[in-house]
């Protein structure tokens, strides 16, 4: 019991710190969700919630959910939400319903699942609040995401970087399956550059490292 406990407790030590390293989501994770919105072991969600864990709401060693296989060890209920999509006349990329890594994100940032939904739990009304955090069930008017971005495309927009390979645009900025997701630009496990931004986005640096401007 004694070693089954030390296990559990290292292995929420090795997430709430962002160390871990998966192939399937091509990245490292530095720096920590402890104190940021990702901490959700901050709100109050009454007893037997799990609101003393913090990796908990995203991730469980043991037991974890099949219906999003693309993120490791995924706890959190899934969304199954239609999504409006991006569309543009100067678009050439074709833009599918999120999946992977995006689709993880807007399972509490669409506003349709509860974010202390976790587990078996399938239900629960503490959904994320209004405003521009909550993108809702139309993404029209957000950065498209889930189409691939490769040599072919950046050919044909013109306005587009060729990424240096189909894991990644350029050092810093990963692909997911040859694909730009949500975690293309933002890393969940780190707020070193809000809003959990991979690069500081002053004079439009983050745009950069894939736009020709």
């Amino acid at each position: 019991m004694k070693g089954v406990k030390l296990l559990w407790i290292g292995f929420v030590f090795f997430l709430a710190t962002g160390l871990m390293v998966s192939s399937h989501l091509n990245g490292v994770y530095a720096g920590s969700i402890v104190g940021t919105k990702h901490d959700l072991s901050i709100r109050s969600w009454g007893a037997g919630s799990g609101s003393n864990q913090i990796c908990i709401f995203c991730h469980t060693p043991h037991n974890a959910r099949t219906d999003l296989p693309e993120v490791p060890l995924w706890n959190h209920g899934t969304t199954t939400t239609n999504f409006n999509l991006y569309t543009s006349p100067t678009l050439d990329a074709t833009v599918g319903q999120p999946n992977g890594a995006s689709k993880a994100c807007l399972s509490c940032h669409d506003g349709t699942v509860g974010l202390d939904v976790f587990g078996e739990k399938a239900s629960s009304p503490h959904t994320i609040g209004a405003g521009r955090f909550n993108l809702g069930t139309d993404l029209s008017n957000d950065h498209p995401i889930s189409f691939t971005y490769d040599a072919a495309l950046a050919a044909k927009d013109k306005g587009l970087y060729a990424p240096v390979g189909a894991d990644k645009v350029v050092e810093g900025i990963p692909l997911y399956y040859g694909k730009m997701e949500c975690s293309s630009c933002h890393s969940v496990h780190d707020n070193t550059n809000q809003p959990f931004l991979r690069h500081t986005n002053v004079g439009s640096a983050l745009c950069l490292k894939c736009h020709i401007k």
